[in-house]
């Protein structure tokens, strides 16, 4: 067996239903689920109607490489979102089977690890891939604390030297999971800096990047962000986006990466080998998707209608702001007197809301686990769900203050 299977942690919801193992919750309250991040929206009807009519691609294999209307709808939309020059679909897209299966592949495909101190730069906390996919392309994580008193952004400046001549991946999450935050132009610029000093390769995650709240201030993509520095040719950057989050539509595990194309060329060459080909018909589906904004734009109400109306109501109660983007909101509960884990196990006892502990999403780093005292509250249910289990969180937390 792989070795590096014994360094795997167990994922975070495992860890959930342990830490609820025995709970009975009271039946006078219907469940409310807020702790995993999927998308409850209804799947627009016209991507259903697409995958239906295309129902024929199932009599055919399909190409690693994809379509090429796939591929050009992708380079299109790439261009109206970033405002970027000519993106060749043929050498600078490649569909895959959604972000999370993308991710770790992409791990495996680009660290070298026979060298035996490679390293893999990690946002704390993080989405667990990022973690497994380090650990079983034979590399360590390095993990960099988001704390509330930065605004929960990564300070590449207070990594040392010695660590940078290790690291061969940096992971990039924006919006970030579980934080919302999103990376500015500088920041962008300082970790291109980087990597032309020291040739890492930049991972750029960004499936939560149309849930925005502001359509004067999109949230900068990587490409984005590359080309406004003149680096048109994307070196060593390659950005990594779906159809989950963006179209409700998680279980066609759909989305794609873009960037790099010497990167991508051998990106293709892994993935022929790992058998990941998408299936024509989700294939023509998901052409159909990114071709289409009205869609994307009415999911974008439904969060913002519900962000305006629910975070007013857990702030009153718990320290909490609206994010930049993404669908979380991420909530400090620790000065109530509970911990994170404490905090959602008598939720989820007391009043059958469920929220993911933040203490799950992180590691200790440095003396400190920059999740524990937070909990990740997912809005993917309708309006009128949130709004109960708003209501339910805020009389627990106020039980907690005047117990405090």
């Amino acid at each position: 067996m792989n070795p590096h299977l014994q360094d795997l942690h167990p994922y975070p919801f495992e860890k959930l239903r342990r830490l609820f193992d025995g709970i009975v919750p009271p039946a006078q309250y219907a469940p409310i689920r807020l702790s995993i991040g999927e998308p409850q929206h209804a799947t627009p009807a016209f991507i259903r109607e697409a995958l239906i009519d295309n129902l024929g691609g199932l009599a055919n294999y399909p190409t690693t490489q994809g379509s090429d209307a796939l591929r050009q709808s992708i380079a299109g939309w790439l261009e109206r979102r970033y405002g970027l020059p000519a993106v060749d679909p043929a050498t600078q897209v490649l569909p895959v089977n959604g972000s999370r299966e993308a991710l770790f592949a992409f791990a495996q495909c680009v660290i070298d690890g026979t060298r035996p101190d490679a390293l893999v730069l990690s946002p704390n906390p993080f989405y667990q891939i990022y973690e497994g996919a380090a650990y079983l392309a034979g590399a360590k994580p390095y993990f960099i604390n988001n704390l509330p008193e930065d605004r929960f952004a990564s300070d590449f400046e207070a990594v040392p030297e010695s660590v940078w001549q290790r690291v061969q991946l940096v992971f990039v999450c924006s919006p970030g999971n579980p934080t919302g935050k999103v990376l500015t132009m500088d920041e962008w610029q300082k970790l291109f800096e980087l990597s032309d000093r020291y040739g890492f390769v930049i991972a750029a995650d960004e499936c939560y990047s149309e849930i925005y709240f502001d359509d004067a201030h999109l949230p900068i993509g990587g490409l984005e962000a590359a080309t406004r520095l003149g680096r048109n040719d994307f070196r060593n950057v390659v950005m990594f986006s779906s159809l989950s989050k963006r179209s409700n539509v998680p279980g066609m595990r759909s989305g794609f990466v873009a960037g790099d194309a010497a990167i991508l060329k051998r990106f293709l060459l892994y993935r022929t080998y790992h058998g990941c080909a998408m299936s024509p018909s989700v294939q023509a589906a998901s052409a159909a998707a990114w071709n289409d904004e009205a869609h994307v734009a009415e999911n974008r109400r439904l969060y913002r209608e519900k962000f305006d109306v629910i975070t007013p109501m857990i702030a009153a109660h718990l320290e909490v702001e609206l994010p930049d983007a993404g669908f979380y909101l991420w909530a400090r509960v620790d000065r109530l007197g509970v911990s994170d884990t404490e905090f959602a196990r008598r939720l989820q006892a007391e009043y059958n809301v469920t929220v993911l502990p933040g203490s799950y999403l992180a590691r200790e780093v440095r003396g400190v686990n920059p999740g524990a005292g937070f909990v990740r509250i997912a809005l993917v249910a309708d309006l009128a769900e949130c709004v109960e289990a708003a209501t339910r969180i805020a009389t627990f937390a106020q039980r907690l203050s005047n117990n405090s």
